[in-house]
């Protein structure tokens, strides 16, 4: 029996990191003679950051029918929760711990963890990247990413470029990159797998699902594009705003459709523990990170109103429950991804569950996964006539969605995670 760790937040968190470190677990628990945990934190980032991180609108139990076991013990404000952890995985006996790295801040309880589990010879320590090196991070992220994931055993990629940014962040060590492992490097070196970014099967269409019904209650024209997720800068939703502006003009028949939660505004911003939660927030990111970091007043909606595009632009301001995912992407025709960086995206490998078209700009991974003129188009970074001329291809040439779930053939949970199993071999 193969017992498998899988640390990183459980189902009861919103977001990406949570579905996947979930979805991973389940591809686990699916294969032969396997005993699956997944070990989560109770509260994953420092106390006075003004969010709140946990789903309470998802009514389905995505574990039901499994025999994963759930610990909620890791609180990053409680080093004592961080020993107590090590003490649970190692009761575990496990052969495999896969931490999910997805934000510098929680270097140092990942990186106190690791290096105390490290030191056990029959436990493999792989970090699992979804990103090394942030853009326009700070020296601090590197030094609590640099902490964080340098006593893995291996690491598990979904780009070229993550493995190739831990060369950068790790200038002495050689790393072995390959795409299938071949095998335990040696001593002088470490292991890097190349594999993707899974196609979430979480979120399954429903196959009596009446798109022209549901588009006639949302208001929504014929032709629908689709910026779904969390409102975050990066993802640039200001710059898709402004480009559906530019092909509103001239046309009648198009809708934008904006489905997410914007980020930093979960909390009563009346209640008196918010306040003091924002302005510790604000001064420490003052003190420590740069400014263009702090993305509180980051207001993208404000432009609808601004480019009169209340007739024309559908807004779910709010975070979606997982049984209600569907509903967005079944009424729509094409997904807006019109980041200033990426980083393999959770949004983008939701869109390949519904066979979904991208539109993408030519940043971080996109230009290896969207096949521009085969299952999406790519636009040029920040420039907006080009991303609308993106938008205006995937009308006048519609993509084949035969041609998107060809891309997606390969990229499963279940090859996924017997992939990093063989990495015990």
């Amino acid at each position: 029996m193969k017992k498998i760790v899988c640390f990183g937040p459980g189902p009861q968190f919103k977001g990406g990191i949570a579905n996947y470190n979930t979805s991973l677990a389940k591809a686990f628990d699916l294969i032969e003679d396997t005993e699956v945990h997944i070990v989560s934190w109770t509260q994953q980032y420092p106390a006075i950051i003004p969010r709140d991180f946990i789903d309470r609108k998802s009514k389905v139990d995505q574990l039901e029918g499994t025999g994963i076991k759930v610990h909620y013990i890791t609180n990053y404000n409680n080093p004592a929760t961080w020993n107590q952890t090590v003490k649970l995985i190692q009761s575990i006996e496990p052969v495999i711990v896969i931490f999910q790295w997805a934000i510098a801040v929680q270097g140092i309880p990942l990186g106190f963890i690791a290096r105390k589990l490290s030191k056990n010879k029959h436990i493999e320590v792989i970090f699992d990247l979804h990103f090394v090196i942030q853009k326009e991070g700070s020296s601090l992220d590197n030094r609590f990413t640099r902490f964080g994931i340098k006593r893995a055993g291996s690491y598990v990629v979904h780009a070229r470029q993550t493995a190739e940014q831990l060369q950068i962040l790790f200038p002495k060590r050689k790393f072995i990159i390959s795409k299938h492992f071949d095998g335990k490097a040696d001593d002088s070196q470490t292991s890097v797998l190349q594999l993707y970014h899974p196609v979430y099967d979480m979120f399954a269409p429903d196959p009596d699902f009446d798109s022209e019904r549901i588009k006639k209650e949302l208001g929504l024209k014929k032709h629908v594009f689709l910026f779904f997720g969390f409102i975050r800068k990066y993802k640039g939703l200001h710059q898709a705003i402004e480009a559906f502006a530019l092909l509103n003009k001239e046309r009648d028949d198009v809708s934008l459709l904006i489905v997410g939660e914007s980020f930093w505004q979960t909390l009563d911003e009346k209640k008196l523990s918010t306040r003091i939660k924002n302005n510790l927030f604000g001064l420490a990111k003052r003190v420590v990170l740069k400014k263009q970091d702090d993305e509180r007043n980051y207001q993208p909606l404000a432009l609808i109103d601004q480019l009169k595009l209340n007739d024309s632009v559908v807004v779910v301001n709010e975070f979606v429950p997982n049984e209600d995912v569907h509903t967005y992407f079944q009424v729509s025709d094409n997904l807006v991804l019109f980041y200033l960086t990426a980083t393999p995206s959770g949004v983008e490998s939701i869109g390949y569950n519904f066979f979904m078209p991208m539109l993408a700009t030519k940043v971080g991974h996109f230009t290896d996964t969207v096949k521009d003129g085969f299952n999406g188009y790519l636009a040029e970074d920040r420039d907006i006539i080009s991303m609308k001329n993106a938008m205006e291809k995937s009308i006048i040439h519609p993509i084949d969605r035969k041609a998107v779930a060809s891309t997606t053939q390969e990229m499963s949970w279940a090859n996924y995670a017997k992939s990093i199993l063989a990495m015990l071999k």
